[in-house]
Order: C-alpha cells, then structure tokens, then sequence
C-alpha cells in the first residue's frame, strides 16, 4: 500500500528533521564559537542527506498510487500536502542545499561576531554569497513552479499568497502610519505631560528576568516539559514540537526588552507545541506556513501581552520575581508606549508594521538584482528616514545587520 510506504518515509525524515532542528538550536545558543566550521559542515550534509531521501523518483510514484487509493478525508489531505512539499523540494538539487546550508550558517556566525563590531565591510562578501544563493534558488523555483521569482521564494513561507495580493495592503498601511505615528506620537506627549513616566529602575538581574520569563511562559499554556529557555544574539524560537527552545536576549536596564521576547517567541512555541501530534511526521502535522505562525507569535505578545487585563493579573508576578513594585497606572504607559526605534524585535505596536514593510520592499529589490548588498546600507537609511524619521547610516548594526 503506497500510503504506507509514504508513512514509513515520514518517519525516517522526521528523525532527520529533528536532528536537524536540535543542532541547529545548539549552533546559535551553546556551541563553541570554535564549532562553527565543523557544525555547518555536519547540518549541510544532513540537509543533503534529507533532501535525497526526501526527492527519490519513487515518491512521485507512492504519491500518485495513494491518490487513488481508499482513504480518510485526514489521510487525502496528508498526501495533498505530501504532493505540494515535494514539488517545492524537487525544484532543488541536492548540491545546491548543501551549498546554502554552509553558506548560511557560516554567514551567521560571522553576523553574531561581526554586528558587535559594527563591522558591515567585514560582513558584506559573507552577506552577497548568501543573497546570489537566494537569487539562485528563486530562478530554480520560478522556473518549475511557473512563479516570478519572489513569489517563488513566498510560496515556501505564505503558500498561496503573491506580490500581488501583499503590495496592495503594505501600500495602504505605510500611507496610513506614516501620517498616524505622529499623530500617536503627539497624543502621547499630551497624556505624558499630564503624568510624567515612571522611569524604570535599571537594575534587573538577568537570572531573575529569565524566572520571570519561565513563569509567563508557563502562565500563557507554554509545556515546560517540552521546551525551554536560553539566551542567543537574535530571539528566535527553534526545535521539534516536543523539544520547543525559545530564545532571549537581555537588557539589565529593561525587563520590558526580554519579557516581550518571550512572550513573541513563546506565541510560536505554543503553535508548534499544538500541532496534530499523530501527523507530525507528514508536511499534514507541520507549519504550513510563516503567516499563521506569525499571527500567533504577535497575538500573544501584542495583543495578550499589552493588555491591561493581562497587566493587572502579572504585576504581582512581575513583583515576585524582581523585587519592584508597578501600578497599572505606571506600568501600561510603558508597555503601550509608541517611539520610532531602530530596532524590528523591539518595536510598539504601531511602528512595527513599517519595519515589516521596510524589509518586504528592499528583499524584492535583492532578490531581482535591482539592489545590491553593496547598497544596502545607504537603501535602507533612505526608507528608515521616510518611514521614521531615523537614520541608520553611520550605524549598520542597528541597520541591515540587526535581523
């Protein structure tokens, strides 16, 4: 039965993917920094290990012959997305995932050390060898899915949406915040005249942060027997559904920083956490996408995590673990804040759209070899001046090197 040949297959590929994604949440949060060479080295053969077993010939053969056989409504709609992951694989050749594998991972490491420094001409050559990878990949794919390009590359992360459907709402939503984040702004200082803020002490223990953070996370549905909490340069949340890592950075002056890290990165560990776990090793059983993904990660840090409902219930726990007091009076002022910053990860609710925005635009000019990474810096102060009011020129770290 083809069906079952395909499920068999599926196990084998989860254990890779697992692997994968445990090495891959190591190399950013415990690895050695002398480890990089040899862990890039190790994660592109997998991937390339991965990749053949996950395009042999074969599998367009069980997959047409369990089209036709009897099966559940769940089981039609595992093999349909069977089908869609392994026309997007296949665009690919195993060389070519070995090669972007190395060269990614050997970019971020270089990032890691690279963006302390400030060091954008250290960093660049590292950064074009990716972006012609990417521009590589989005030709290989266009060519078979019968895409233009970027949307070629956004059908791996928002399948089914195009260029045409995002343009038009981005297009909408920067001409209204543009005139609104003044307007915010503006309001803002009227109330803040009014009651001045209350300044935050500065003096947070990073070990406390993280208990604070644990006990959120538990808090909002996070299954600590599944997944955990460490520190990395960027935020991110990694691993397998049943070994969840979050991510964090801290700031000793601002528990707000973290706190709404791990809110964000513990939104995407309770999607992960929640899939179908009998279909997990089926595309069926996975992400199909980064929208939704995303959806969750901004609910609960924006919406659940700036909500006086949320505020009033967590001061006390706020207070147990760091030894300060808030009113909600004193605390929402700071959670609700707007200010046009530098920073995506760090940015209010209003402002963070235009970051978003910002970085759509400039990767359609990468990716059609209408920007080069040479360029990048002076293009992105050029949109950071028009959509914030912020320049970046001078200071590349908290530019195109902050993601």
């Amino acid at each position: 039965m083809s069906f079952q040949k395909l499920d068999d297959l599926g196990n084998k590929l989860e254990a890779l993917e697992h692997a994968l994604a445990i090495l891959g949440a190591d190399e950013a949060t415990y690895m050695a920094v002398g480890g990089g060479e040899k862990r890039a080295e190790a994660m592109s053969a997998l991937a390339g290990m991965y990749h053949t077993r996950a395009t042999a010939p074969e599998i367009a053969d069980w997959i047409a012959a369990a089209e036709q056989e009897a099966l559940g409504e769940e089981q039609r709609a595992a093999v349909s997305e069977l089908r869609r992951q392994y026309t997007n694989l296949t665009c690919l050749p195993v060389e070519f995932v070995e090669r972007q594998t190395t060269a990614r991972m050997r970019c971020e490491q270089l990032w890691r050390d690279l963006r302390a420094k400030n060091d954008w001409a250290g960093f660049q050559p590292a950064l074009e060898g990716v972006v012609a990878l990417v521009r590589e990949e989005a030709a290989l794919r266009a060519d078979v899915l019968g895409l233009a390009p970027y949307d070629a590359l956004m059908e791996q992360y928002d399948p089914g949406n195009r260029t045409a459907d995002i343009t038009p709402v981005f297009t909408d939503l920067k001409a209204f915040l543009k005139s609104f984040v003044p307007e915010a702004l503006a309001i803002q200082e009227a109330r803040l005249r009014k009651r001045p803020l209350k300044p935050l002490s500065g003096t947070y223990a990073i070990d406390r942060q993280r208990e604070l953070g644990l006990a959120m996370m538990a808090a909002v549905g996070f299954d600590l027997t599944h997944g955990s909490l460490s520190v990395s340069h960027h935020p991110f949340c990694g691993g397998v559904p049943s070994d969840v890592r979050i991510t964090t950075r801290y700031k000793t002056s601002d528990f707000l920083s973290a706190l709404m890290g791990v809110l964000h990165e513990t939104g995407h560990a309770l999607y992960e956490q929640n899939l179908p776990k009998a279909w997990s090793h089926w595309p069926l059983g996975k992400a199909r996408g980064m929208a939704v993904h995303e959806s969750q990660s901004l609910f609960v840090e924006k919406q659940l995590g700036r909500n006086p409902a949320f505020w009033r219930w967590a001061l006390p726990v706020v207070e147990k673990h760091l030894g300060e007091a808030w009113s909600l009076d004193d605390i929402l002022p700071h959670v609700h804040r707007v200010e046009r910053g530098l920073i995506r990860v760090d940015a209010d609710e209003v402002t963070y759209p235009l970051h978003v925005i910002l970085r759509y635009e400039l990767e359609q000019e990468l990716v059609a070899g209408r920007l080069e990474v040479a360029d990048l810096p002076e293009a992105w102060d050029a949109k950071m001046r028009d959509y914030l009011g912020l320049s970046t020129i001078d200071n590349p770290a908290d530019g195109p090197m902050q993601d």
